[in-house]
């Protein structure tokens, strides 16, 4: 099997900036190909595209003789192939292990990449996160291909693995599914034509030492650990690997501790991910813990709000602003407002409809020996960061 499948082709990329995107850029140069991109602004995700031509703002000029691809959030603004279609190709190309589910499939997929690179195997992956230990959130090794499957649009019925993970299912994307039942049929689907499948919901959570905190990622780390031990990984040494994973960015990352306020970022979208991060974050003050919550899709936000504010409730204090470049179509009615009036009583409220009102906010109520936790799809770490920086030392 070529170690440079791509060898020759050349792509541009509308949506680099973005978790997916950039992370195939990253993958197509490694295998071979030349790739460019545009973007609306920059990115986090901008920071693993280092030797990458990127053009920002105004709209995509594609090159002639390039491959266009182009993602979900910019389809319509310029001709070309759906992202979907090249991860389809990119997963043919290796024996893969695609991770899907409503949550967890990041840090699972990530767990999986880290360990068969600590042990030798060289993979190759590409996760919707960057991964301080792997160096970014695409990896190109000739190994196992382990990749992170979206479901949010039905894409990763797309995909055709040797190994699927499927997590957990809870509806989380109202718009694409009608219900759990719905989304169940789907995954049981695509999972029917997969030679090895494994379900975390079968799983009991792992018992030995992890770097990173929470039961969930206990469950996190016993369905990496199956899907390794069927890739043929010896137990033993996945479960040493496993233990040595430090994280994925913005899963419950540390941003910053001043003035005894420590600054947590966390991509916790929908009730149970908030639920997760709080409760991790309450065992870690004896204080007041501050929830900063940015709203992100318009039909999650109409159908969980009140799930959504009974999450924040976990926290003393919770600050939730508009929703913020939503990636579905505004509905009349539905906004931010709608999570902070389900937030229980006798939790602090606070509204602030942008980005720097909730950072200002946060630092106001901020005291030493308080936990303050960002939360959202998007750009909740440009708060955390702003609240970090803020702070008095």
């Amino acid at each position: 099997m070529s170690d440079q499948p791509l060898a020759g082709r050349r792509f541009y990329f509308v949506g680099i900036g973005g978790a997916g995107l950039s992370a195939y850029a990253n993958v197509v140069r490694g295998w071979g190909a030349e790739a460019r991109g545009w973007d609306v602004r920059e990115t986090i995700f901008m920071e693993t595209l280092e030797g990458i031509e990127i053009d920002v703002g105004g709209e995509p000029q594609p090159p002639p003789g390039f491959e266009v691809v182009v993602s979900t959030a910019h389809a319509g603004r310029v001709q070309g192939r759906p992202r979907a279609e090249l991860l389809a190709e990119l997963v043919s190309l290796r024996r893969a292990i695609v991770v899907g589910g409503a949550h967890g499939k990041t840090t699972t997929a990530a767990m999986a990449a880290f360990a068969l690179r600590e042990l030798g195997h060289d993979p190759a992956w590409i996760v919707g996160g960057v991964v301080p230990q792997l160096g970014g959130n695409a990896g190109t090794g000739s190994g196992w291909l382990v990749v992170e499957g979206d479901e949010s649009d039905r894409s990763i019925a797309l995909l055709r693995p040797e190994i699927a993970v499927v997590t957990n299912v809870e509806l989380d994307h109202h718009a694409t599914f009608g219900s759990d039942a719905e989304l169940r049929a789907f995954f049981d689907e695509w999972t029917a034509g997969v030679p090895q499948v494994v379900r975390g919901w079968e799983l009991e959570p792992v018992s030995f030492e992890l770097a990173v905190p929470g039961e969930h990622n206990r469950w996190n780390a016993a369905a990496a650990l199956a899907a390794l031990e069927l890739a043929g990984v010896a137990r033993a040494g996945a479960e040493r690997a496993l233990g040595s994973f430090a994280g994925v960015d913005r899963r419950f990352q540390l941003v910053g501790e001043r003035g005894g306020v420590a600054v947590y970022d966390d991509y916790g979208h929908n009730p149970t991910e908030i639920a997760a991060a709080l409760r991790t974050a309450r065992e870690r003050t004896q204080r007041s813990l501050v929830a900063v919550y940015l709203p992100h899709v318009h039909e999650r936000t109409r159908h969980l709000h009140r799930e959504l504010g009974e999450a924040l409730g976990i926290a003393d204090a919770a600050i939730v602003t508009e929703i913020v470049d939503g990636r579905d179509a505004p509905r009349p009615g539905v906004g931010g407002r709608l999570v902070l009036d389900s937030v229980p009583r006798g939790v602090r409220r606070g509204w602030t409809p942008t980005l720097d009102d909730a950072a200002r906010l946060a630092l106001a109520w901020a005291r030493p020996g308080d936990v303050v936790v960002t939360l959202g799809v998007g750009e909740p770490w440009r708060v955390a960061r702003a609240i970090a920086e803020g702070l008095p030392e």
